[in-house]
């Protein structure tokens, strides 16, 4: 009767410990699993830019390498002008990137505190623009630009990625939720609109700032069909393409030359990304309680 007793209770006992531990321990280990998705192929990409042909094509996986190839790096940036890719991409990156977050912020300040005739009408169609894949603008987007004389230029690049619909989005979600007891009392003090923008609306939407501009940083550090389509000259050839060319060039016989170039490429948007990832999911829940 005892053992059945303390049976009972240890059943007991170890149903209450899932109930208050197993749903934390569940979450962990599916962090887990989805970091190890993604880590992965992250390290194997590293290691194999240490390696020679045979080691990579070595089963089981060899994941150290046993004489790092240092020399893979070396070999890669020679292989293509890599400096050139580099100057290409931080030009068109960051002049992309800032006039994203310019005509973005400005944009959402409109529809957040200036009164104008149908306002929310406008604001719906420009968020229809998020819903028109960029494949149907792209000939039109390459006629213009031809036409303008832009082609394997900077402005080719550039103009037609300054996107604001989704940063004025997220942007005017945001200045939805600022607190307008301190906008009022900014503009009885005598504030213009531009100084409410520098002094008070900027400084309070620093997390928003920082993730719509590294959600631009990502997506035209990584642009590969645009730049493909409005360049044909290797001299203005961006990073991705830049990668695409250089396995044009070494083929299946040298995928050490050719993962090193890769973490050319996405090495610097990891240092942003670990820099910045403490603002992401703050500025993407701001305003998410608000319409």
């Amino acid at each position: 009767m005892e053992i059945t007793q303390h049976k009972t209770v240890a059943k007991a006992e170890q149903r209450s410990n899932w109930r208050r531990y197993g749903p934390a321990i569940l979450k962990y280990a599916l962090l887990l699993l989805v970091g190890w998705v993604f880590f992965v192929p992250l390290f194997w990409m590293a290691s194999a830019s240490l390696k020679d042909l045979r080691e990579i094509y070595t089963f089981p996986p060899q994941w150290i390498p046993a004489n790092p190839r240092w020399v893979n790096y070396v070999d890669a940036w020679n292989a293509a002008p890599f400096g050139r890719f580099y100057l290409n991409t931080l030009v068109t990156t960051a002049i992309g990137v800032g006039a994203e977050l310019l005509f973005g912020t400005l944009t959402a300040y409109a529809f957040v505190f200036l009164p104008f005739p149908r306002k929310n009408l406008l604001f719906l169609v420009l968020l229809a623009a998020l819903m028109i894949p960029i494949q149907v603008t792209m000939l039109p987007n390459y006629l213009t630009v031809a036409e303008l004389g832009w082609l394997n230029s900077y402005p080719g690049i550039i103009v037609p990625g300054a996107s604001v619909a989704f940063g004025t989005f997220l942007f005017r979600q945001h200045f939805l939720t600022l607190p307008r007891e301190i906008l009022e009392a900014a503009r009885l003090e005598g504030a213009g609109h531009l100084q409410l923008l520098r002094l008070i609306v900027l400084p309070l939407s620093r997390p928003i700032f920082v993730t719509v501009g590294l959600i631009a940083l990502v997506n035209k550090w990584n642009d590969f069909l645009w730049p493909l389509i409005v360049t044909n000259r290797i001299d203005m050839r961006v990073l991705p393409v830049g990668l695409a060319y250089l396995f044009d060039q070494e083929g299946n016989s040298q995928w050490g030359i050719i993962m090193a170039a890769t973490i050319f490429v996405v090495l610097p948007i990891l240092i942003v990304f670990a820099w910045a990832q403490r603002h992401i999911i703050a500025g993407l829940t701001a305003g998410a309680t608000k319409g």
